[in-house]
């Protein structure tokens, strides 16, 4: 048996899958911000910031961020933190070290997104609840 319709079948599945995520919540009342500043540490650590408010989660959420330089196009996963939704501003702070001279002091692009795991289906899948992208300065520090 050819492995050929059983990749395509399982890429087929896993479009569908893509198709039908929950997309980001078209509630006003939540919020995402990304602090004008990041930090750079000598030993490769980067520091990203800012402020979330998102609606009441029944599920597992977190704030992730990631981050670009340039025009690469390559994207770096900058931590994870837990969030909390119950309506109120609270802020939030991830970190991840990077080989030192990966990046650099200076302008990037940072994308920060409140996530819920949604298990309604049976199957863990991401519900955005807001996101954000927004161009920042990386300080030394």
């Amino acid at each position: 048996m050819s492995l050929r319709p059983v990749l395509g079948a399982v890429a087929s599945a896993s479009l569908l899958l893509l198709l039908n995520v929950p997309t980001a919540s078209a509630d006003p009342s939540e919020v995402m911000t990304v602090d004008s500043t990041g930090s750079l540490a000598a030993d490769g650590t980067v520091t990203l910031s800012g402020t979330y408010r998102c609606a009441s989660g029944q599920n597992p959420v977190f704030v992730s961020s990631s981050m670009s330089q340039g025009d690469t196009g390559v994207r770096y996963g900058i931590g994870g933190s837990n969030a909390v939704c119950d309506h109120a501003e609270h802020r939030w702070t991830n970190s991840a070290t990077l080989a030192p001279g990966t990046v650099k002091v200076g302008a990037v692009r940072v994308e920060a997104t409140v996530m819920e795991l949604d298990s309604s289906s049976g199957l863990p899948l991401p519900r955005i609840h807001v996101a954000q992208q927004q161009d920042i300065e990386l300080v030394a520090g």
